[in-house]
């Protein structure tokens, strides 16, 4: 009797400090709840809400209407293309100032957070400076002779992807530089030992022990790209709509937040199917699940 009394008041014990350490994230949790879940949930509510009440219509039009289409295609190629260079540009960015000595390391990962100390809408407009018709850029060519007329870089695609992979790649390098630095460098010693030469231990070895930094990089690009405004509306002229942009329209000029808030919807399902897409072919390929 003693001691199933003592396995009982254990038990209660262990019960009593859970609920108190289930207590201490609380507060956040109700902030998370109120900044977070509340909002998505009155936009869920209004998409849903139309004068007549319940209706489908706002998703009906998004899937019937090519121009919706059309503006997901765009804001999801951007994304891709941008994600793509980040990887592509970061990757050995970040390799580099791995194998520098630590301060050296240190200022290097200074000059690459710079961005973050200027305006976003700073940043955008200096692009603007750089890539107009009269800008630096085609006024330098032009006076060295390489071209005969100034080139078409801003107001277009090619203007809208400079600048916002500008403003996105310390994203990427950031996560991936923690990835390097946390690699044991053993592993590429005995690479070499084993008489891999350098590319081939960075592909065979350093690359595949640094795959979740990598994804996790290039997830915060992808996602941050999604929600553009400011850049693809200065540099893209109105020749490149997002969705945050129509976004903007919809809610601003024709006072239409059922379309709105429904679109915004279908972005953010359209992101969340991503991730668990990507997070259930990595757990495959640890072997963690089916």
């Amino acid at each position: 009797m003693a001691a199933g009394a003592n396995i009982a008041l254990l038990e209660a014990s262990e019960r009593a400090e859970r609920r108190r350490f289930l207590a201490l994230p609380m507060p956040a949790l109700l902030l998370t709840a109120v900044i977070c879940i509340v909002p998505v949930g009155i936009l869920f509510w209004v998409s849903f809400v139309g004068p007549e009440g319940f209706t489908l219509e706002n998703y009906t039009r998004i899937l019937e209407n090519p121009g919706y289409l059309k503006i997901l295609r765009t804001t999801f190629s951007i994304s891709v293309t941008i994600t793509i260079l980040a990887i592509l540009l970061g990757f050995p960015l970040a390799y580099y100032i791995s194998t520098l000595p630590d301060r050296a390391a240190a200022i290097c990962l200074g000059l690459v957070l710079v961005p973050f100390w200027t305006s976003l809408l700073v940043r955008t407009y200096a692009w603007l400076v750089l890539l107009q018709r009269q800008g630096l850029i085609n006024d330098f060519f032009l006076w060295l002779g390489v071209i005969d007329e100034p080139m078409r870089l801003a107001y277009n695609r090619f203007g809208t992807t400079i600048g916002m992979l500008h403003i996105v790649l310390p994203f990427f390098v950031l996560p991936m530089f923690a990835a390097i630095k946390s690699l044991d460098r053993d592993w590429l010693r005995a690479a070499a030992n084993l008489g891999a030469s350098p590319v081939r231990a960075f592909w065979t070895v350093l690359v595949p022990l640094t795959i979740p930094g990598l994804v996790a990089g290039a997830l915060l690009v992808f996602v941050y790209s999604l929600g553009f405004y400011v850049t693809p509306e200065i540099l893209g002229g109105g020749r490149v709509t997002m969705v945050a942009m129509k976004v903007q329209q919809n809610a601003t000029i024709y006072a239409d937040w059922g379309a709105a808030s429904s679109l915004a919807l279908i972005l953010l399902i359209i992101t969340l199917a991503i991730f668990f897409g990507i997070e259930r072919v990595l757990r495959r390929q640890r072997g963690g699940g089916n």
